[in-house]
């Protein structure tokens, strides 16, 4: 815009209205790639639900799990407490010995969980102990200098200030900059503690929650990745000050306690009064993770054996992280609800009859191309698969009928497969896995009762002793009393019954022995004769194989478990509508937690129209276009190359890729300073491919790289 004038004068210009950017929501994102949008809106409320019923089970499962830890640290801090409080024999032995009370919480080589365990008991110890706790990262302490001021700046809640001399008295400096000395830090802490209940720093909780002269907690997150002159420093300085103020540290370690004296010296180590703390081991945390979530009704969403497989792969194989298996789980909900249009009826059944009966035609037309739901149709009379194939009205009524078998069918799985458990957990050499987790994966792969391992799991527990046997019978009776499934009142009859019969049996047996008197027994004769009669009648007992009353009743409570197992232990894949309810795809489950960065190399560089999705990139078979970054080009030229790769023939190939759409140069400096260029995108080509590790030097030529992947060295 511009004005044209003769006289001075001042314009104003209306801006022109600029469009608001507006912003996108989780349910926009969550819409985007989905083919089918219908009832998307209840899809993305469904899935956000199931998030938060997951999270909320997982986080309360957690916090039960470190429960009795917790409890067992707090009861550390208040017995040092209580030490220093009282001014006890312990505590003047203490001061004299300079001891600082110090508690080893040996959390186990996952440590990505340690964070959420930390901030767990950071807050459990603040609700009920001491504000005063600080959390220390080694990445944020390199030197003792920084490690006062992390210290002093989480406990003072204010900012530190490392250049203060240590001159200056503590009154004179100015609440916001302090010393960063343990000096100041105790004369904080005696004013601090002097402070009305109103007056307490950083968030100002009340006091009455916490103790009288509350301790200070040091809590080093990860005690290995300290140096070892940190560690020294901070414990001789703080133990020469242990009688002035309450300290106590919490050192974490994820591998062992004798970390502590592989760190530290006999002399800096003698200082510490160590009490150590054992966490609840990652494996049996996500066994209780997968018994409350992932085996109970209590979630509508399954996961398939391969889903659930690939979770347990990357845990067992990879990182030992709870948190992740949550998290990949969480990825499972997502991914499930979007790609799968039908997954609107993955919710609980009083929910679902509603969403049947409101099914459109297309949701309709879904369920019939479900490969589950074909097979029943076509299990069906003419009559029947005409209306389920063409009336919406007869499909809507199956649907429903059909969901509430599968609720029943899953009801009646897990406590039959808890009672499998119970007998195949303590066989020898365990056939069917020591975990339940290894026998659901069993019995969702195939039906489990055709396969060598439960024969072999069959013929151990033939050979049960009565106690065993009886001890199993009992824990059924628990799981199937304590389960919701309509069917198991005459089970539990059955093992009742069992169980009163061994219990005759042992009856009959005391009386039996009470009935012979030693006196008959000393009057037998013990010739040669009686002992080869009694030898011989043993022997053809022994061919003849009569099993007594208890073996028999052996072989019928076993046969009567193979009977449940073979009724309720069907493969989820086997039941119609599984596909509504259970992910299943495991590709892209590993697509998105199993990275492949060679795979993703490669295909970026041989490839990079399926990154960068530029048409110019595109190119027909094994062209090169000149259009693809140099890095590509340089990539697919030293394919072509063998173990060793000659620079010069390397670069003229190069050069004649990139100049295959320019034309001849006018002039020799014009000529001259393009192959300058070319030389210089060739040279910054190969040193990234060096940095990828996909080429080194060679020492065989000095103008020669060596290569190292896929057919190099």
């Amino acid at each position: 815009m511009s004005t044209r004038s003769l006289s001075k004068g001042c314009f104003v210009f209306k801006p022109s209205p600029k469009r608001r950017k507006v912003s996108r929501t989780t349910a926009d994102y969550f819409r985007e790639g989905n083919s089918d949008l219908e009832d998307s809106e209840l899809r993305f409320a469904t899935c956000q639900s199931l998030q938060k019923q997951v999270k909320s089970e997982t986080e309360q499962i957690e916090e039960e799990l470190n429960e009795q830890l917790f409890d067992n640290l707090v009861s550390f801090l208040r017995r040092s407490h209580s030490a220093f409080q009282e001014k006890t024999t312990e505590w003047t032995w203490r001061m004299k010995s300079r001891e600082i009370p110090t508690a080893a919480l040996v959390l186990g080589v996952n440590v990505t969980d340690h964070d959420f365990t930390f901030r767990s008991l950071s807050e459990v110890l603040q609700n009920n102990v001491t504000p005063y706790i600080a959390l220390l990262e080694a990445k944020d302490c390199p030197g003792i200098k920084n490690l006062m001021q992390k210290l002093l700046g989480q406990l003072m809640n204010c900012c530190i200030d490392a250049d203060s001399s240590e001159e200056e008295d503590y009154e004179q400096v100015s609440r916001n900059r302090v010393r960063c000395s343990m000096t100041s830090l105790i004369n904080w802490y005696e004013s601090a503690t002097k402070r009305t209940d109103s007056e307490t720093p950083g968030k100002k909780r009340t006091s009455s929650r916490h103790w009288q002269s509350p301790p200070v907690v040091v809590i080093f997150k990860d005690m290995e990745s300290f140096t070892t002159k940190v560690l020294q420093d901070f414990v001789v300085i703080s133990s020469q000050h242990i009688g002035e103020f309450p300290l106590v540290l919490i050192f974490g370690i994820a591998t062992s306690p004798m970390i502590i004296h592989s760190l530290l010296p006999h002399s800096v180590s003698s200082l510490l009064c160590i009490e150590l703390f054992q966490s609840l081991s990652c494996k049996d945390h996500l066994s209780t993770i997968i018994d409350k979530v992932l085996l109970t009704t209590q979630f509508p969403l399954k996961l398939s054996e391969k889903v659930l497989q690939v979770l347990i792969n990357i845990f067992l194989y990879h990182d030992f992280s709870v948190q992740n298996f949550i998290k990949g789980f969480q990825l499972c909900i997502v991914e499930h609800f979007h790609s799968n249009p039908l997954s609107i009826l993955c919710c609980q059944l009083e929910e679902a009859k509603g969403r049947v009966n409101s099914l459109s035609h297309n949701q309709c037309e879904n369920v019939r191309r479900l490969p589950s739901f074909r097979r029943y149709v076509e299990s069906q009379v003419s009559e029947k698969q005409i209306a389920l194939l063409t009336a919406d009205s007869s499909l809507k009524e199956a649907v429903w009928k059909l969901l509430e078998d599968l609720n029943v069918y899953h009801e009646n799985y897990f406590p039959i497969l808890r009672c499998l458990h119970v007998f195949t957990s303590s066989l020898p050499k365990y056939p069917l896995g020591k975990q339940i987790r290894e026998l659901h994966c069993a019995c969702l792969e195939n039906r489990v009762w055709e396969t060598e391992e439960y024969e072999s799991s069959l013929q151990l527990a033939r050979m049960l002793n009565k106690s065993d046997l009886v001890t199993m019978l009992q824990k059924c009776v628990e799981i199937l009393v304590s389960s919701p499934g309509r069917e198991f009142d005459e089970i539990v009859e059955k093992l009742k019954e069992f169980l009163t019969q061994f219990q005759k049996l042992e009856e009959a047996y005391q009386e039996r022995d009470e009935s012979v008197s030693p006196q008959k027994e000393l009057q037998k004769k013990t010739n040669l004769f009686n002992l080869q009669k009694t030898l011989l009648e043993l022997k053809e007992s022994r061919r003849s194989k009569k099993l007594t009353k208890f073996e028999m009743l052996r072989f019928e409570v076993v046969d009567y478990i193979d009977s449940l197992v073979r009724r309720y232990l069907v493969p989820a894949d086997h039941k119609t509508l599984h596909e509504i309810v259970y992910f299943n795809t495991a590709s892209v489950l590993r697509e998105h937690l199993n990275a492949a960065p060679r795979i993703a190399l490669h295909t970026a560089l041989n490839n990079p129209y399926s990154y960068l999705k530029s048409e110019a990139l595109k190119s027909d078979g094994g062209s090169i276009s000149n259009k693809a970054p140099d890095i590509c080009i340089a990539y697919k030229l030293h394919l072509e190359c063998g173990r060793l790769i000659n620079l010069v023939d390397w670069l003229e190939a190069f050069s004649t890729v990139v100049t295959a759409a320019e034309g001849p140069t006018a002039d020799a400096a014009s000529s001259d300073q393009v192959d300058d260029v070319i030389h210089a995108r060739f040279i910054r080509a190969v040193s990234e491919l060096e940095l990828l590790g996909f080429i080194k030097p060679s020492k065989q030529k000095t103008d020669h790289v060596a290569r190292l992947t896929w057919g190099g060295c």
